[in-house]
């Protein structure tokens, strides 16, 4: 039978880790499998990184980083655990074999997630015999600060699983949403999509520079976006009337700048702006180094979003 309590991450890239991290902060136990390697002195690592920073969060009060175990065979990872979050690289072959290995070993009534961004649903469940309980429980980078999770299941989900899994994920401490809808990117990765997307033409066209666009986003609209969604945001740029002001009086402006958005591509010579302009934003300091002040940030911000 399952262990409530016990979790099981499959894959512990940055991802896997991550969610690891996070799953022992909230108090689970996590059993990893991962094949390669330095895996474990891997997650070792992560998890002594990310703790103090989940401590200054107030994460860690019922969480122990040393309740985990390592399995070369990704069946006796699973076995007893009641979550499986599942985040093998993005290739379908490989998800297929994995859950072919898995599946004689899970509990009943144990919930697989997979964090896939790439893949479809649709796509993952033909590697199940019985997919009724394969859901997406798809994060934002790295899980263990980012809030988010985009949760669906379909007409080959059993009813209550998807219920289950908003449950698992709100008790240890994560946002969710539902996606109604199969489409590729899910929701949150077709909003950063479009937001770079442009981003890319105005740095194309020369409109300004890689350092300028990232700081209109970062001290401009991102720090609204922290707070409200768009919509909501436009509901009080209106005054009273609300949204149906909002669309009233600025309807026209919109359909001009959606009419005059671009269409770039990644090609070569978009690239070198790209590595250009990173590199004289970084001032070279490593990625390491700038992951540590992506997450100073993140800190302050959960915390200032968290208390309201």
């Amino acid at each position: 039978m399952a262990n409530p309590h016990h979790t099981a991450v499959l894959g512990a890239g940055v991802i896997g880790a991550s969610w690891t991290a996070l799953f022992l902060a909230a108090g689970r136990s996590v059993a990893i499998y991962d094949p390669a390697d330095n895996a474990e002195m891997t997650v070792h690592s992560y998890i002594e990184n990310a703790w103090p920073t989940l401590t200054k969060l107030g994460m860690t009060k019922h969480g122990n980083p040393n309740a985990l175990a390592f399995h070369r065979d990704p069946a006796d990872a699973v076995a007893s655990a009641a979550f499986v979050q599942e985040s093998v690289p993005e290739q379908l072959a490989m998800k297929h074999a994995l859950y072919a290995a898995i599946e004689g070993a899970l509990d009943s009534d144990a919930v697989v997630a997979t964090s896939a961004s790439g893949l479809m649903l649709s796509e993952m469940q033909s590697g199940w015999q019985d997919p009724s309980r394969f859901i997406l429980g798809h994060p934002f980078n790295p899980p263990h600060l980012i809030p988010l999770v985009e949760i669906m299941g379909n007409h080959r989900t059993t009813e209550g699983v998807v219920d289950t899994a908003e449950q698992f994920y709100r008790d240890v401490g994560k946002v969710t949403i539902r996606v109604n809808k199969e489409v590729p990117g899910h929701v949150a990765n077709r909003l950063q999509a479009a937001i770079w997307r442009e981003a890319l033409h105005l740095i194309e066209e020369g409109v300004a520079s890689v350092e300028d666009v990232d700081k209109a986003v970062s001290a401009g609209p991102g720090v609204r976006w922290a707070a409200m969604g768009p919509s909501q945001l436009f509901h009080l740029g209106a005054g009273e009337g609300g949204i149906t002001a909002f669309c009233e009086r600025y309807a026209d402006s919109f359909h001009r700048w959606w009419d005059d958005l671009g269409n770039p591509r990644l090609d070569a010579a978009l690239r070198s702006k790209l590595v250009d302009g990173i590199s004289d934003v970084s001032q070279g300091k490593s990625t390491d180094q700038l992951a540590a002040e992506r997450d100073a940030r993140l800190v302050g911000i959960l915390k200032a979003t968290r208390s309201s």
